[in-house]
């Protein structure tokens, strides 16, 4: 058969700053587990557009619940050509009933073991309206994925592993992926490594530090292949173990991301995040820097106890930490996650329309202040951190020990400038 298999986007830019986006790994999974007998093709439409008129036997879509909509308008559009089509990821995982309306067949959950299957049944027009994984997918049972396929990014992606113990209430990821850490075999993953044409390498997995002795592990077989990682960490590992760290370093990393998410402990004990000290973040960071890292941080602003200084106490604490890039985010109630079910109990979610489940809306209301005292404090952090003068500020400040690293923070903050100024916030 000939598969297509799609990444919607609700607004395609193709900017050159698109290159710098972080790449998505999802499509290239799929295209792994996919019988080699079968002719896939891959279209993000972050990067190129979809051709319509072009053949297929079965198109396959992934989506989020930002992308969604669009989804439906690209499946709508092969279905009306007698194309059928199946969803997958975290959207069509988490509301399967709605997704089936627009769509042939939805897989749910991780797809190792059910898409295979879904051919399979396709083949001989059995085709099922929901295919579910009978268990969670054992790492040994997760291939590399197809890095052959695609449009090439500055940055590739590879997951090492699977499962997040942490369960915070805000995120979906334990629906999916489900609660138990699942390490794929080391030499598996250096191996696949070792097919990925870019020199950096993005970290799709929740968090490399959910198991040290894993991750150390990967570090050590790491380190001969001369390329540079990103990968997402939490405080409590990152503010204590310094052999982690070293590590990390020796093995390549030179980003770790954060997620801080905020600085008040009432709002982390709340969402459930019980990696996250609030004392410890000062300290985590620093070890971070002080190994030769750079340091990113995630942040989500609009949680319960947020009042409206919020703003201004976290951009004061981000300049003493001297974080090197961040990442700012309205709340976000996504279906299926116990956040949305706690809002919806108490009648706070004000908008079910998913095209606004995006960067740059508030879809429900706030605690203890209003949704324009939200959007406006957003704005007003996200263009002082991203001002031209914090950006060169934070640059030089690598200079005198890293022009590399000085030219990278330089390139990616300003990247994240066009990013917020023309397509989150119209800073």
């Amino acid at each position: 058969m000939k598969i297509l298999l799609v990444m919607p986007h609700p607004n395609p830019k193709r900017n050159f700053f698109g290159k710098f986006d972080y790449p998505s790994l999802t499509l290239q999974q799929i295209a792994a587990i996919t019988p080699p007998e079968h002719e896939v093709e891959i279209v993000d439409e972050r990067y190129e557009p979809i051709n319509f008129n072009k053949h297929y036997d079965l198109v396959g879509i992934s989506c989020l619940t930002y992308n969604s909509i669009r989804g439906y308008e690209v499946a709508a559009e092969f279905r009306k050509r007698g194309i059928p089509v199946v969803f997958g990821g975290y959207h069509a995982s988490l509301l399967p009933e709605e997704t089936k309306q627009h769509a042939d067949s939805v897989v749910i959950g991780e797809a190792e073991y059910s898409w295979p299957q879904l051919l399979e049944d396709f083949q001989h027009g059995k085709l099922k309206p929901f295919y579910h994984s009978p268990k969670l997918v054992e790492p040994e049972d997760i291939p590399p994925a197809r890095h052959d396929i695609g449009v090439y990014t500055f940055m590739e992606a590879i997951q090492a592993s699977r499962g997040c113990p942490v369960g915070c209430e805000f995120c979906a990821m334990q629906k999916v992926e489900g609660p138990r850490f699942r390490g794929r075999p080391v030499d598996k993953v250096v191996e696949e490594m070792k097919i990925i044409k870019s020199k950096t390498i993005f970290f799709a997995d929740a968090s490399l530090t959910i198991s040290p002795p894993y991750s150390k592990s990967l570090f050590k077989e790491m380190a001969s292949l001369n390329k540079k990682f990103h990968c997402f960490g939490n405080i409590n590992v990152l503010a204590r173990d310094d052999e982690f760290l070293k590590l990390s370093r020796e093995a390549g990393v030179e980003r770790w991301y954060l997620g801080i998410e905020t600085i008040s402990q009432e709002n982390i004990n709340q969402v459930g995040k019980r990696t996250n000290k609030i004392e410890d973040y000062g300290k985590a960071i620093r070890k971070i820097k002080d190994h030769g890292m750079n340091v990113t941080g995630f942040f989500v602003f609009g949680l319960d106890h947020d009042t409206p200084d919020i703003f201004k106490k976290t951009l004061e604490a981000m300049y003493e930490w001297g974080l090197d890039f961040a990442s700012f985010s309205i709340l976000t109630p996504y279906p299926g996650t116990r956040l949305f079910e706690r809002l919806e109990k108490e009648g706070r979610i004000i908008s079910k329309d998913w095209s606004k489940y995006a960067e740059g809306y508030v879809n429900y209301k706030p605690m203890m202040m209003t949704q324009q005292e939200l959007l406006d404090g957003i704005t007003y952090i996200a263009k002082d951190f991203f001002s031209l003068k914090q950006i060169f500020k934070r640059s030089f400040a690598h200079l005198p020990s890293s022009p590399r690293d000085a030219l990278i923070v330089l390139a990616g903050n300003l990247a994240l400038r066009y990013f917020y100024k023309h397509e989150k916030l119209n800073i």
